[in-house]
This record gives C-alpha cells, structure tokens and sequence, in this order.
C-alpha cells in the first residue's frame, strides 16, 4: 500500500489529507464511533497527519471524535485544522458567520478543549463574515497565535482581495477552497493570489462530494438527511448534463487503469507541490483507493485532455443552494469603517 509522502504548506503535512466531515455530519447519520477511529487510525498507519475538521460538524461532535484518536494515537503527531466562523443559531435551522474577536478567540479555546491538544496546527476562519473587516478578525487570530494555541492561520472561502487584506495583518499559511474537475472557477482569481502571496493551497470536496467516486448512481445511495441531495448540481435537470463528464472521466481512467476517483484525484495533486487535496472518506477501502492516487502519473497530454473534459460548461448547477457564503460573497467592509 502507498504511503503518504510529506510535504511542506508553511507546516509539513501528509500530501493527501482526510476530511472528517462526512462522518459526524451533513453526509447522512452520523457514523459509528469506533469505525470512525479505525479509519483515522488506519489512515494515519498509512502516513495522513493533515487531519479536517471543524466545530460545526455534528456540532461539536467531529472534534470530540478527534480528541479520543490523538488521546490514543500518542506515538503519531496529527495536524487537527479546526476551523472558526458558521455556527447554528439558537433554532438549529439557518447558519450565522462570526469573525469578531470575541467569538474568534471563544471557539478557539473550546476547540482546544474538545479536540484535547494545548496548540491547534492550522486554524482556519471556515467563512468570512461580511459584517466585520477582516483586519480585525486577523488581529485576534494574530493574537492566538502569539499565546501560542494556534501556530498556523488559513482562511476557507476567501477572495482574492480579502486575502490580501488579511495577510497584510498576519502571513496567511493556507487558503481552503473547493477545487476538482468540476470546479474551477478558483483558478480565475483566488489561486493566481495565492501563489503570489506563497500561500498553501488546501482542496477540498476534491472528488465533487463523491460524485466522481460513484457518478450520477450516488444520488440513489443518498439518505434523505445527506445535504448532497439538495444541491444543484445533483438535481434531475443538472445531473443528467453532468453525468456527460463523469463517463469521459471513467473512460480516460480505464484506459489509465485506474478509478475514475483516482484519476480525478490524481489531477488535483498535479496542480503542483503546494496544493494537498482533502478527500473525506468514512470506508477504509476508498481511503486506500484516494491513497493510491498518488502514484497515478499523468503525461502533459493526458492533463491537456482532463483540461478539456472539465471546461467551463462542462458542468450545470451552482456549488450550493441560496444561504450558504463562499468566496464569491466574502468581501468585508474597510478596517477604517470599525466600530467595536
């Protein structure tokens, strides 16, 4: 079995990390406990240490899962990337984005508490809040930082511009985004900045939530209770467009002799040694199929192909449904406008 190579996104990480989210929430039930912590074991055996995961998984509950594994794993250090920002409101049914310096610095430390380690590597800010400068949500993170409880600050969800602002305040590690072959639309803006400012670039929903895993079938495979149901891109009218672009992507892949999965995978680790992929799995055997991702080489010919495959209307739907922020709504208001 392949194992994980490291490499270097300001911190070392494993090249491949695993999402945790799928298992404590919006994919369905929540799954077993102890399946859960075999697979992180499993997975950390096999050389992951860039370990994702955030306080509105569940809520709570993922970073509780992944305080028991460090408790246990004591011989191997792991990376938890928590992350600060959604969380519900009182009526557990719509979201609210918090970045001012009281709530940044609150869910930090009850993070460090649930995941049960003194320091958090890479401590993202999950959304922007549009409401607050992203100077002062940098400053607190800054400060976090200096009393050493996160050694690494990242943003999830940011544009371009909002990532220069906050780097200005502090050096911006890593900027997650999601980032597969059918969606691109990060490489306009938000990925040439990056590379320009030597930010680390983390993929996530790298496989398109498991549709380049499963094709258009893993609607039928879905809970009711799985968000994946209600998004666009997985509507009747959409998918059946884009089902087009999953059978040309298993076609190249059998003629790689690989999975469709890998090669998607494959094509992302290919983007150059500052990006790592974040693929979430909750069965060890797809956490050995993404592993084996990593020794698919691709010739210039056969990315050139893959390029032309997901082409900009390869792909119908948005993202997500209505209420939901991404880069494309991140901008905050000037540092000047604050008002504590």
């Amino acid at each position: 079995m392949t194992t994980v190579p490291r490499i270097k996104l300001g911190l070392e990480v494993s090249a491949q990390g695993l999402g945790c989210m799928g298992m404590s929430a919006f994919y369905g039930a929540p799954k077993p406990e102890p399946d859960m912590i075999n697979l992180i074991h499993h997975a950390i055996n096999l050389g992951v240490t860039f370990l994702d995961t955030s306080d509105i998984y569940g809520p709570k509950t993922n970073e509780i899962l992944l305080g028991k594994v460090n408790n246990l794993i004591v011989r191997v250090r792991v990376e938890p990337i928590d992350r600060t920002g959604p969380r519900h409101n009182a009526s557990q049914t719509t979201w609210e984005v918090r970045g001012d310096p009281e709530y940044v610095r609150a869910a930090c430390e009850a993070s460090l508490q649930r995941l049960q380690v003194d320091c958090i590597d890479l401590y993202y800010q999950h959304r922007i809040d549009t409401r607050v400068p992203i100077e002062i949500t940098m400053g607190e993170l800054k400060k976090l930082v200096e009393e050493g409880k996160i050694k690494y600050v990242g943003l999830s969800e940011a544009s371009a511009s909002t990532i220069r602002r906050a780097h200005v305040v502090h050096p911006i590690t890593a900027i997650q985004l999601e980032w597969s072959l059918w969606s691109r639309d990060v490489e306009q803006d938000v990925i040439p900045t990056c590379r320009e400012l030597g930010i680390g670039i983390v993929a996530y929903s790298p496989l398109g939530r498991g549709f380049f895993s499963s094709g258009p079938q893993i609607l039928e495979k879905l809970e009711d209770s799985d968000f994946r149901k209600y998004l666009p891109r997985f509507q009747a009218e959409n998918l059946e467009h884009n089902k087009i672009l999953y059978e040309r992507v298993n076609k190249l892949a059998s003629k790689k002799g690989c999975t469709p999965s890998q090669l998607s995978l494959a094509w992302v680790h290919h983007q150059g040694n500052d990006v790592v992929p974040i693929p979430g799995t909750t069965k060890i055997e797809n956490l050995e199929q993404n592993i084996g991702a990593l020794v698919v080489k691709l010739t210039p010919e056969e990315m050139a192909e893959l390029e032309s495959i997901a082409s900009a209307d390869a792909v119908k739907g948005a993202r997500y449904g209505a209420g939901i922020s991404t880069y494309l709504d991140s901008e905050t208001p000037p540092f000047s406008s604050w008002k504590a």
